[in-house]
């Protein structure tokens, strides 16, 4: 698109010098221009197919759609890829987006930017039931990378980011700001953004003065030669993205100090305009420090709540304990006086064999002698006798019995034919038992 001296001189050019009226009496210079400007009137009002699309892809979003409204958007905002795959002819094409008036070129990526957030705002499941668990989280990790904005500076602006449309880089700045996982890309996008874009120039004197446009750096095929970048409407927009990048992301990034010395040396705010960015900051650190003083006190308070039920649950396991240990000593007092109890009703032989537990068994030893033999008889006897004494001095009962059994046997043997039947038995027993003790004495000498 020519600008307005290419064009003024085209005009003056000595081809146009000799002007031969037509039959209406114009110029033919006129005469095609006003045909001209016939036809763009003409084509202005059909409607172009990228604002078709757009409103194509703006009612499937209303209703929710979003796939379907993404898939329409994409043609708009993709780079056609060239016939030849090898680049011949070194040149790569933009999207088609590039090439729309700046308004339209606004509504798409705007609309692109809107769909995005959509996307990241639905519940993981829904996401992966629309889009497909790969797609989904490929859109998700675009946003939250960053990646975004370098695919809006590539497919639409030829790579060049001072020539991003304001309202664009506001929406792709407010789109990170909610979703990127830190703000540092966000932060560097912006500076690199308006250390590189022009400064508006709001001095329209010398403009006028001058008859013709000013001159601008170098501007990439999407803005064409109408920057917009000196109007009240730019300016606005610049101020939004300065309240943006000190305001927002530069305290995400806790970077307080550096926003108030940026706000105190931009050149884009006027006085008002600062000391109200300077105030806003004032404020939003003053509730920064009152949020980490509630945070911190709020934290103190979980600690020594912590700290408290922690105590509490040592001294209730120390009383625990405690019972537990008093109620073992109970009880095994308790058993002890149970066992005393019921020795004293028992005999004082049996209290002693219980007392001392059930008889150990025997080691195998070798074969007892008549000698051994012996001995063992007379210490089972002997102790049958403490016994039998034991049981005289704490039973009484027993010894009435006793005597009541040695007057029968006594009243048995007051006959003759028992007494001597009793005493054959006991000389025959006599008998044996001097036999055995023979046997023992020769066993001991030899």
């Amino acid at each position: 698109m020519p600008s307005n001296g290419s064009a003024y001189s085209a005009t003056l050019s000595p081809t146009t010098t000799a002007v031969t009226p037509t039959a209406d009496g114009f110029p033919p210079h006129v005469l095609s221009s006003s045909i001209s400007s016939m036809a763009s009137a003409r084509t202005s009002k059909r409607t172009s197919p990228i604002t078709k699309t757009y409103h194509q892809a703006s009612t499937l979003f209303l209703t929710r759609r979003l796939p379907e409204a993404l898939t329409t958007l994409l043609p708009l905002i993709t780079t056609p890829q060239p016939a030849d795959q090898n680049g011949a002819n070194g040149s790569m094409e933009l999207a088609p987006v590039a090439r729309a008036p700046r308004n339209t070129r606004i509504k798409v990526w705007s609309l692109y930017l809107t769909i995005l957030n959509a996307v990241l705002e639905l519940d993981p499941d829904e996401g992966k039931d629309m889009f497909g668990t790969q797609e989904w989280r490929a859109l998700c990790n675009k946003v939250r990378d960053g990646l975004v904005w370098e695919e809006v500076v590539r497919n639409g602006y030829h790579g060049v980011e001072g020539d991003v449309d304001s309202d664009v880089v506001i929406n792709l700045a407010t789109l990170l700001l909610a979703h990127a996982r830190t703000q540092g890309l966000n932060q560097k996008r912006l500076e690199s953004y308006l250390a590189t874009c022009n400064s508006p120039n709001l001095d329209l004197t010398q403009r006028l003065n001058s008859g013709s446009r000013p001159s601008y750096r170098y501007m990439s095929p999407a803005r064409g030669a109408v920057s917009g970048a000196d109007t009240p409407r730019d300016l606005n927009a610049r101020v939004k993205i300065l309240e943006l990048y000190t305001l927002h992301v530069l305290l995400r990034n806790n970077e307080w100090e550096y926003a108030r010395e940026f706000i105190s040396v931009s050149s884009v705010l006027d006085e008002e305009r600062r000391e109200a960015f300077l105030q806003a900051l004032q404020s939003l650190q003053e509730e920064q420090q009152e949020a980490d003083r509630l945070e911190r006190e709020e934290r103190e308070r979980q600690q020594e709540e912590l700290k408290r039920d922690i105590e509490e649950a040592r001294r209730l396991r120390a009383e625990n304990e405690k019972m537990e240990q008093r109620r073992l000593q109970e009880e095994k007092e308790r058993k002890a006086a149970s066992a005393a109890s019921e020795a004293a009703k028992q005999p004082k032989g049996l209290a002693i064999q219980r007392q001392q537990g059930p008889p150990r068994p025997r080691l195998s030893t070798a074969p007892l002698t008549l000698g051994d033999r012996a001995n063992l008889m007379m210490q089972r006897l002997q102790g049958v006798i403490e016994h039998l004494s034991s049981t005289f001095s704490t039973n009484p009962v027993f010894l009435m019995r006793l005597m009541a059994f040695v007057l029968g046997i006594i009243f048995m043997f007051s006959s003759r034919a028992i007494r001597e039947k009793v005493q054959r038995i006991i000389n025959g027993a006599w008998g044996k038992v001097r036999q055995t003790a023979g046997m023992g004495v020769k066993v001991s000498y030899m």
